[in-house]
């Protein structure tokens, strides 16, 4: 993975670079002691993490963090500065960390690994889930076929919980809301969540769903998704939102309206 460091101290800049190049998830480090020179380098070059100087001439680090947001939205964005009235500001602007002068070599690793997480699971996963528009679970870029329709919704709830634990009544009435959990339907509930795992297990991913204690839940860390993207202020999944959301599932609507809101409010700042 490649860091960037953008600090007009560039005695700093260079010192933090040096430190980042002896990270273990990073492969290159670049110093820069403009912002316009970054920017420029960025046009024909990607940068997984930016660690930004805040207080700069001629364009500040927030103004910075901004604009590459717009050229590369998965780049991670973490702040370096002295002053920590900014770390309220910093991140209303969804960036991934935020560092007080002078920098510690072990909070910085900290900050970089936590920064980079979500890049590291999303370049190892090869399962992606869309939930824009209608859900589909594809590996490899081939859509996963289900046996039952209700396979596909079931996997569906679990990944609009977004990791949470679900047990299976509360699965079961997000299913069949008009039937009741007897003992035919538990025998029927659990026939479907067999299929699921089986068409999960035939494609090598049957590691995304856990089954502990009674209750279920996806892997996040194990999936490329669209709504994880969305609320953890990927701005290119803001951008992708059209307004609908797991169409044809009845219980979606409350996360549709959520994020409906959530993308009014982006625009409205």
């Amino acid at each position: 993975m490649t860091a960037i460091c953008v600090d007009d101290e560039k005695l700093l800049a260079d010192y933090v670079t040096k430190l980042c190049r002896e990270l273990p998830m990073i492969d290159e480090a670049l110093s820069f002691s403009s912002p316009f020179a970054a920017l420029e380098w960025m046009e024909s070059h990607r940068a997984d993490l930016a660690l930004l100087d805040i207080d700069m001439p001629g364009m500040d680090g927030m103004e910075l963090a901004s604009r590459i947001k717009q050229r590369s939205p998965r780049t991670a964005v973490v702040f370096l500065t002295g002053y920590s009235q900014y770390a309220v500001k910093a991140f209303e602007m969804h960036v991934s960390g935020y560092l007080l002068k002078p920098v510690d070599p072990q909070r910085l690793a900290e900050e970089a690994a936590y920064a980079l997480s979500g890049r590291r699971a999303e370049q190892q996963a090869h399962v992606e889930a869309r939930t824009f528009g209608n859900f589909d679970l594809l590996v490899d870029g081939t859509p996963v076929i289900f046996k039952q329709a209700k396979c596909k919704e079931l996997l569906a709830y679990l990944v609009d919980r977004r990791g949470s634990s679900v047990t299976r009544p509360e699965a079961f009435a997000v299913l069949w809301e008009d039937r009741l959990y007897d003992r035919p339907m538990q025998k029927q509930f659990d026939a479907i969540l067999r299929s699921l795992r089986e068409s999960l297990r035939e494609r090598g991913v049957e590691s995304i769903l856990e089954i502990k204690g009674g209750t279920l839940r996806i892997c996040p860390e194990k999936i490329r998704c669209d709504l994880f993207r969305f609320c953890r202020g990927d701005v290119s999944a803001f951008n992708e939102f059209q307004g609908e959301y797991m169409s044809g599932y009845a219980w979606a609507s409350m996360t549709e309206s959520y994020m409906a809101w959530k993308q009014a409010e982006s625009l409205n700042r």
